[in-house]
């Protein structure tokens, strides 16, 4: 790994790591990083919900009425419906509403120094369904909101994988806190999934060479007793089972993020069908990487 090529920077509210081939042309390397930028740049831009300027704070102001968007908002919006269809709902794009009325309703690292509203009674999830899209055109349904956070984050991060490779490197891996995709012609990289109770110590390691994982956790983004950014869609509130963190594995980052959120939600069962590791609140890890996630 020392001879591995690394590069960092900030974006989408989180540190973002880059590893790439050492051997590969330095030119090469420069052109595929300032890709990667550009594409988190980019689509920071369009799916941010704490910059009044992204396409995705446009969208949600023009709830009730038919607005114009992108090609590239539109993707991702058609993936997320249907995702929450394939999770039963508990994967739920349109649950903004109630995001807000646990706390998060501005950058977390505000939100941490207590500058958040006052908390308000749950909201109803599951308004997805409502969600109407056309070419280069959607209509949320009157009083609902878009939160796109960490699905937009994999999805991300999948691109910026694609663009590193089309800069001509042979693999490429990116990470964007903690949740990543590594792809190409890859020597394999270990990869430790944090302890939820202890970011300092980690409870599994996983040989990834091909493909994403990506987290859900409780402990994270919390800022009070049972107040953190994982909404249960059946009750409107923060999750109160009893996972802590469930890590998954899937061939792209955006569909990890999916299914960690819906396998956090689902508990130890979710390891039927998925490749992941759950932890929860009594200590215990259930997990079936046993082999490579690959």
């Amino acid at each position: 790994m020392n001879a591995d090529a690394r590069e960092t920077f900030r974006a989408m509210g989180t540190g973002v790591l880059v590893i790439a081939p050492a051997m590969a042309d330095p030119r090469m390397r420069a052109d595929a990083l300032s890709r990667i930028r550009s594409v988190f740049s980019t689509e920071e831009r369009r799916f941010s919900r704490f910059r009044g300027d992204s396409e995705l704070s446009s969208v949600n102001a023009a709830a009730g009425r038919w607005t114009t968007i992108s090609p590239g908002f539109e993707l991702l919006v058609r993936f997320t419906l249907d995702q929450a269809q394939r999770t039963g709902g508990l994967f739920d794009p349109a649950a903004l509403d109630a995001v807000v009325a646990a706390g998060y309703d501005r950058d977390f690292d505000e939100v941490l120094a207590g500058a958040r509203g006052a908390l308000h009674p749950p909201r109803q999830c599951g308004r997805w369904a409502e969600i109407e899209v056309r070419p280069g055109a959607l209509r949320l349904p009157a009083g609902v909101g878009l939160d796109l956070g960490g699905v937009a984050k994999g999805w991300t991060v999948d691109m910026a994988v694609d663009a590193a490779l089309q800069a001509g490197l042979p693999w490429a891996f990116v990470s964007a806190g903690g949740d990543l995709r590594i792809a190409g012609n890859t020597p394999g990289i270990d990869v430790a999934i944090e302890d939820p109770a202890d970011a300092d110590s980690e409870v599994v390691r996983v040989r990834l060479s091909q493909g994403a994982l990506a987290s859900s956790s409780i402990t994270k983004r919390a800022w009070g007793p049972g107040l953190h950014h994982v909404i249960d869609p059946r009750t409107g509130i923060p999750s109160d089972v009893r996972t802590l963190q469930a890590t998954v594995w899937a061939p792209t980052c955006a569909e990890a993020e999916v299914l960690a959120t819906w396998a956090l939600l689902t508990g130890p069962s979710a390891l039927a069908t998925i490749n992941g590791a759950i932890a929860t609140d009594d200590g215990e890890l259930r997990t079936n990487f046993a082999m490579e996630a690959a």
